[in-house]
């Protein structure tokens, strides 16, 4: 039997670059994952496990960059004597208003990348240099850009519109959404239990939810950046304006501090001054008041969001957890879905703490599921369909709920 088609998948940050090599054959394979912490770090670490079962490597690396970091990924795969990739797809934060769908990179993508720069300052730069750095490397191997925005993009205008004036939403200025690879890959992961009135919680250090009617994103919590939303790890969520131009106006902050707090000091880690690790806090919270003020307000939050969605969608299915939060916290879990009754949100206890996939009572009005996401797989997915000139299976799977 001939090998399939081989990608390496990409998330390249600004100090961590997150690896998948799969081979997309009669079955879908993971040959290697893995990822480079600490970029530009005199301790920046490698780890790499091959396959699914064996333990992983971990060995310490020299990356100043993250041009480093991708050689240092290239040359681990081949000392671990994993194939050389067909291809390569990417993970990108923004589309902007210019790309809806996944795209092969050539010049004029490239450039076109860069000027989407100012939609996501913070992601872009280190996301277009793993681009260049693997093009350096492999100027013949082909590669595709994956959009975290793609999955919102259609949404109802209202849903994408700020209260602004119009020649703002001309200039871009609009509610795009993110996590869309890993609202894609929840969505096919629950094929037909995707119809109906779905909100998936994306939980993690980054924090989102969606409204999700028939597999079709029809509202979400993020907005124009990643910062918007729910409360999250080091990002406040939704803020009032106002706030930061009081800080801003009052002299306090000026606007390299403004990106500082809203980026890496806010959310939980600004609230409880001790860390942006849920698991950290949860240990913390009965002798911490801080801490346990943290956890409380994140579900809060979360709980207020879960409403929000049901009364879009005009009630709700399913709400389904997912993220590194959502999969394996029940504690958080339980405390997100109490007080929730109201929309026929309940937990069967005992499945909740074995992470089971249905964590709601038999015969429960909305179904709580548990399922674990793989944006690192979608990526591999719509970087093959691109390079076969067709739709990923994810918008097949809308087509049928569409059908249905």
């Amino acid at each position: 039997m001939s090998p399939g088609l081989r990608i390496l998948c990409l998330n390249t940050g600004s100090s961590s670059l997150k690896f998948a090599l799969y081979e997309l054959g009669e079955h879908e394979v993971a040959l290697a994952t893995g990822a480079v912490e600490g970029i530009g770090d005199p301790d920046a670490r490698l780890s790499l496990r091959k396959g699914t079962d064996t333990p992983a490597a971990e060995v310490t690396v020299e990356v100043p960059d993250g041009g480093a970091g991708i050689q240092t990924v290239l040359t681990a795969l081949d000392a671990h004597q994993l194939p050389a990739p067909d291809a390569v797809g990417h993970r990108l934060v923004h589309g902007g208003p210019l790309y809806r769908a996944p795209v092969r990179v050539d010049a004029r993508v490239l450039e076109a990348l860069k000027a989407l720069v100012p939609f996501a300052p913070l992601h872009l730069p280190a996301e277009i240099g793993g681009i260049e750095a693997i093009a350096r490397r492999f100027p013949d191997l082909p590669q595709v850009v994956c959009f975290d925005t793609t999955f919102h993009r259609d949404m109802p205008d209202v849903a994408q519109h700020f209260p602004l004036p119009g020649a703002l939403w001309d200039a871009g200025i609009r509610r795009y959404g993110f996590h869309g690879l890993s609202y894609e890959y929840v969505v096919h992961a629950l094929g037909a239990a995707s119809r109906g009135r779905v909100v998936i919680a994306h939980l993690g250090s980054g924090a989102s939810m969606a409204a999700v009617r028939d597999g079709r994103s029809v509202e979400t919590t993020m907005g124009l950046t990643p910062t918007g939303g729910l409360m999250m790890g080091t990002r406040p969520g939704d803020l009032d304006p106002g706030v930061l131009l009081h800080l801003l106006v009052n002299g306090q902050y000026d606007v390299e501090g403004l990106t500082r707090l809203v980026e890496r000091e806010s959310g939980l880690l600004g609230v409880s001054g001790l860390s942006a690790d849920m698991r950290t806090l949860l240990a913390a919270r009965d002798r911490d008041r801080n801490a346990a003020r943290a956890v409380a307000m994140f579900c809060h939050r979360a709980r207020r969001e879960v409403g929000a969605l049901a009364a879009v969608l005009g009630g709700l299915d399913s709400l389904v957890f997912t993220g590194g939060i959502g999969e394996r916290s029940a504690v958080i879990r339980e405390e997100i879905c109490g007080g929730l009754e109201h929309l026929g949100v309940g937990l069967d206890l005992d499945a909740n703490r074995a992470h089971a996939p249905i964590v709601s009572p038999r015969g429960a009005a909305c179904v709580v599921r548990v399922v674990e996401t793989n944006e690192d797989l979608m990526v591999a997915r719509h970087t093959r369909a691109v390079l076969q000139g067709r739709a990923a299976g994810t918008n097949d799977r809308r087509r049928e709920c569409k059908s249905a």
